[in-house]
């Protein structure tokens, strides 16, 4: 290129070699920027992701050490011993580990700033681009010091509308990621709340990508006056349903009475949300199947949430033991089982009361709280082993269905013996037989 210039310029046309070296001098500036704003981006990535690495690395770190130290003592170790620290290696978060959605997201930005700025480099100089803005395809009315003005639409303002069109649908298809990846970087914020930010930010990326292409296209408020007023009758008629789980998956979004992550009870299923979307959020119950849920029901129906403002859910564990057993003994042992679980907590503490005498069994209830709702089901079979062992250890017996028969011993026992009836065809085989013998 630099020896194209020199001969343009030799020939004479000194004006246009300098502007089009201008623009050349331009366009390398601006593709070295785009490379090193590419670079520094996905390094800026790079050290956020081994920066959440290393704290999760550390958590995890943290806990296995508090595990270790609860444990009990292992045989042969010195009473005053202190436990083997768990092994622990520093992450190393590679180019690789980035989230895909991020990088394309990036690459998309940086070239469509690449090709805005091309666009305004050469511009001046490539008369061929003016022809698409001679392309008139029809007209747009706007007021100007409130006079009605007619303005073209040609087949620049088309091109640029797909471009914004195309734009908008990346953002929606990455975003989500970079933003994941940001907000990560603040502790406070959980997943629930994550989500709803990146959920939000969608629909208000959407709404202003739809408005920005219409705008391109000439098309105002003024147009869509007569489709506005037939998406009226449309939603008294037919689409109530759909806008009504939209308004409601938007106040679920702010008002939260679910988040992601939580475990809920929707009619007769339990499971966790896994997903909000615009018309239905999503209910993974225990067996991995998914349920749609119509968000309209979560605002007007009746919603039971286990962890919504405190995960701490109570347990009930009821246990027979048989009669004669020693009910403070039985009550003593339950109890401690219960204060000795990791993930029991001491306030409210566990209790065990005396309910019934019931008709094999000396009822005994458990009633504790633990810390989470995910460990749930897996402390109340720990629990109920333990009690078990503990119980058999101790004599305990666990009481079991029992029916007494009482003979009346005052006189003596009537025993009567009838012979059941028979077919003539019995009656002759045993004559038959008879004969025989």
């Amino acid at each position: 290129y630099p020896i194209v210039m020199i001969i343009l310029a030799w020939s004479g046309y000194l004006y246009t070699a300098t502007v089009e070296s201008n623009n050349y001098l331009d366009s390398v500036q601006l593709i070295l920027a785009v490379v090193l704003l590419e670079a520094l981006a996905l390094r800026w990535l790079l050290v956020v992701r081994r920066r959440l690495s290393y704290e999760a690395a550390l958590e995890r770190h943290r806990m296995a050490s508090e595990t270790a130290q609860s444990a009990p003592r292992e045989p042969g170790r010195e009473p005053g011993g202190e436990a083997a620290e768990p092994h622990f290696e520093e992450p190393q978060a590679e180019l690789s580990t980035l989230s895909a959605d991020t990088r394309a997201l990036i690459r998309f930005s940086l070239a469509f700033v690449a090709v805005i700025g091309f666009v305004l480099i050469w511009s001046d100089t490539l008369s061929a681009l003016r022809v698409f803005e001679d392309q008139v395809l029809w007209s747009k009315t706007v007021s100007v010091g409130g006079e009605q003005q007619q303005r073209p639409v040609t087949l620049l303002h088309l091109g640029l509308a797909l471009l914004f069109a195309a734009g908008t649908w990346v953002l929606l298809r990455r975003l989500p990621s970079l933003l994941e990846i940001i907000l990560l970087r603040r502790s406070a914020l959980s997943a629930a709340d994550r989500y709803a930010v990146t959920t939000l930010t969608s629909y208000v990326i959407g709404a202003m990508g739809i408005l920005l292409v219409l705008g391109t296209l000439g098309v105002s408020w003024m147009h869509l006056q007569w489709m506005a007023a037939a998406l009226s009758v449309g939603i008294g008629f037919g689409l109530q349903e759909i806008v009504a789980n939209f308004v409601s998956g938007l106040i679920i979004l702010f008002e939260r009475p679910i988040r992601l992550g939580d475990t809920v009870t929707v009619g007769d299923t339990d499971g966790v949300v896994t997903k909000i979307r615009i018309r239905a959020t999503t209910i993974r119950n225990w067996d991995r199947k998914e349920l749609l849920v119509p968000n309209k029901e979560f605002v007007t129906g009746r919603l039971l949430n286990w962890s919504l403002s405190d995960p701490v859910t109570r347990i009930v564990l009821v246990v027979g033991v048989a009669y004669g057993s020693d009910v403070e003994q039985a009550s003593a042992i339950m109890t401690g089982i219960a204060e000795a679980h990791e993930h029991v907590i001491d306030e409210p503490p566990p209790v065990v009361t005396f309910d019934t005498f019931g008709d094999n069994a000396l009822t005994l209830t458990l009633r504790a709280f633990v810390d989470s709702v995910d460990v749930r089901m897996s402390t109340i079979s720990a629990l109920n082993r333990a009690i078990n062992q503990a119980f058999a250890e101790a004599g305990i017996s666990i009481a079991f269905p029992q029916r007494d028969l009482h003979l009346d011993t005052t006189r003596p026992l009537q025993i009567e013996l009838r012979r059941s009836a028979t077919t003539p065809d019995a009656r002759a085989k045993r004559t038959t037989a008879g004969d025989a013998r």
